[in-house]
């Protein structure tokens, strides 16, 4: 391409970035600019990693350890970060489910929000831009949100009527959803494994959510030699992440022969629609 790359992933929470899309953007931070802009600081989520559990060093600071495990990550793919500064809103269970917290992500106005993505694209000039689907890639209230915020931002950063104070107008080219939660590629691997005698952790997650509708797939990126960067970050995120658990269960290099790639649909685009599959987010994007 004759123009530098400038990729800008929005996501909920630190670790969502390792964990969708994360190889594609170490790809592109070889060839240009990638920014990850993180909604919220993830303070409500989980301890995943077992081996965690129960340390009240980690418990009692978990928004300054999700912010270095963060830090962290970006290093690992090479890309550069910005925390648009919300609440998590935490994952309600129960039935009837909660109310969110009052002034986490998902409740405040989501003008808010919108206007700070707004200056974040308008600053970063974005061709690209990726986030998720309708649906939130799952039904958690702030991946919803970020879907929300994401198109409306993209839409009122190209209006100069529209936050004038968030900078210059700027027109994002193509908004891509990562669908890297694909059943076919978790049926893939699943099947892989078992046929190799080796153990599948993909059954329980296959029974959950393996019966999902397939999202349409626009762009497949191959990104296996970027592995090793993807791995590096998600394993930064070290209170998320159970080294031994379903993200780290693949040997790389049958990963690399079965599904070498990571796909996303394209939701928006100000150059037309694909004749087929593309190989490159930034395909007939001109400066």
């Amino acid at each position: 391409m004759s123009f530098e790359p400038r990729l800008m992933a929005v996501h909920a929470h630190p670790d969502d970035e390792s964990s969708k899309g994360a190889a594609t953007m170490a790809h592109y931070a070889t060839l240009g600019r990638v920014r990850v802009v993180t909604c919220t600081g993830g303070e409500r989520g989980s301890i995943l990693n077992p081996r965690l559990v129960g340390r009240t060093d980690v418990e009692e600071n978990m928004h300054e350890v999700r912010v270095q495990e963060m830090a962290n990550a970006a290093e690992a793919l090479g890309v550069e970060h910005h925390w648009l500064g919300f609440i998590d809103s935490g994952l309600p269970e129960g039935d009837p489910l909660p109310p969110l917290p009052e002034g986490s992500f998902a409740t405040v106005p989501i003008e808010e929000p919108i206007e700070r993505l707004v200056a974040q694209i308008r600053e970063f000039r974005p061709q690209v831009l990726t986030t998720y689907n309708e649906l939130g890639g799952y039904p958690h209230p702030d991946h919803i949100r970020t879907h929300e915020i994401s198109i409306a931002a993209v839409k009122a950063a190209a209006d100069p009527e529209q936050f004038p104070e968030a900078g210059e107008p700027w027109t994002v080219s193509k908004v891509y959803y990562d669908v890297g939660f694909n059943p076919e590629r978790f049926k893939t691997l699943h099947e892989t494994l078992e046929s190799a005698g080796i153990e599948s952790p993909y059954r329980g997650w296959l029974d959950r959510r393996g019966r999902a509708p397939m999202r349409r797939v626009d762009a497949r990126i191959e990104i296996a030699k970027y592995f090793p960067q993807r791995d590096r970050a998600l394993l930064a995120h070290a209170t998320q992440i159970d080294p031994e658990g379903m993200f780290m269960a693949v040997p790389r290099d049958i990963e690399a022969e079965v599904w070498p790639w990571e796909e996303f649909e394209l939701a928006h685009s100000e150059v037309g629609m694909p004749d087929g599959i593309e190989t490159d987010l930034f395909a007939r994007i001109e400066e």
